[in-house]
């Protein structure tokens, strides 16, 4: 800036000159302060030098949906009740009707795949039995299906206004892992209930993000990641879930040719705030995934960074003047600095707005 002001000054003075020369003032006539206030240095925006933390991360695109995908199947007999899209259901509720009696969902990671009756054992009687019971049903939770099962199985057939045998088959429920969120009606009244009849996801809110293979270092589950939303808004979540299962899909660098496919792997995001994802549901976000970090470091703006007279980089101090710098990690917009004479609080320049 002293440069600068030198060359603004010494062009002021030049033409104070030509004025006063073509006016033919006296040489002992006073300057006006008007004439003063033009050749007036100019002001300097500057920056705080800060001791912080710095974070490098990597943006990926990822789309904010909702997680566990689910397919619900018909086993027979004709669709007589369907949900709306976008109806919530939830455990004990009617998920879709067969033959006028309700098909009820039940919570869970084991699909009910044979008839169960007493002396079946294995981890579906587990499941079925505990949902009996959270459904205020009285009876000995464990992998053995007993009369008392049966007995408290037909106590919940009644209530669905299904016939009382005290037998439960495929059809008779369907199983998820919580509540269930319908997405599309697939099916159609009066037709077989047969194939896809509805399709649905969990209600929990999930950012999944394709992660090239050659970046899968970035993400570990419980790391925290920041999410910016549609809008310019911004919230967090932590990762939950890193599929293993690569894929290849078209590359997306502008750069690889054509052809060109990228393998990657499936990341699920969970948001620390589901709120601040409001109604959004598809919607395109960007997760930034933390990598190298540096803390309790001083750090500058990246703009307020001059080549030095002897090659490098350097900040000019205000009041001082140039600083030489040795640079470190470049983070949102900072750059982490080193030097003699740098210190946390000190003003630097940055170019004007």
């Amino acid at each position: 800036m002293r440069r600068r002001w030198a060359v603004i000054a010494g062009v002021a003075a030049a033409a104070v000159g030509a004025t006063v020369a073509a006016v033919a003032l006296p040489a002992s006539a006073p300057t006006s302060p008007a004439a003063s206030a033009s050749v007036a240095p100019p002001s300097v925006a500057t920056a705080e030098v800060v001791r912080t933390d710095l974070v490098d991360r990597s943006d990926v695109d990822g789309t904010l949906g909702h997680a566990r995908p689910s397919v619900i199947v018909g086993h027979g007999g004709t669709l007589t009740w369907l949900p709306r899209t976008g109806a919530v259901i939830r455990r004990g509720q009617r998920v879709h009707g067969v033959d006028g009696h309700a098909v009820p969902l039940l919570y869970g990671s084991v699909p009910l795949w044979r008839a169960l009756g007493v002396g079946s054992r294995g981890r579906d009687v587990l499941l079925l039995e505990r949902n009996l019971a959270a459904l205020g049903h009285h009876l000995t939770v464990d992998e053995h299906y007993t009369w008392t099962t049966a007995r408290a199985v037909r106590s919940w057939q009644r209530e669905l206004r299904m016939p009382r045998t005290g037998v439960v088959n495929p059809g008779d429920a369907v199983v998820a892992p919580g509540p269930l969120r319908i997405t599309a009606v697939r099916g159609t009244l009066g037709a077989p209930a047969r194939g896809t009849v509805l399709t649905g996801t969990g209600t929990e809110r999930r950012v999944t993000v394709r992660l090239p293979v050659t970046r899968q270092a970035l993400a570990k589950v419980r790391a925290k990641v920041r999410i910016e939303l549609p809008g310019g808004r911004a919230t967090t979540g932590r990762v939950t879930r890193i599929g293993t299962l690569a894929t290849a899909a078209p590359s997306e660098d502008p750069g690889a040719g054509e052809g060109t496919r990228t393998a990657t792997v499936p990341v699920e995001i969970a948001l620390d705030r589901p709120s601040a994802a409001g109604r959004l549901d598809g919607a395109p976000v960007t997760v930034g995934f933390a990598g190298a970090t540096r803390k309790g470091v001083l750090a500058v703006p990246v703009n307020a960074l001059t080549a030095g007279d002897t090659g490098g980089y350097a900040v000019e101090a205000v009041p001082g003047g140039p600083i030489p710098v040795r640079l470190g990690l470049f983070a949102d917009g900072k750059v982490e600095v080193s030097g003699p004479g740098l210190a946390a609080g000190m003003r630097v320049e940055v170019p004007s707005p």
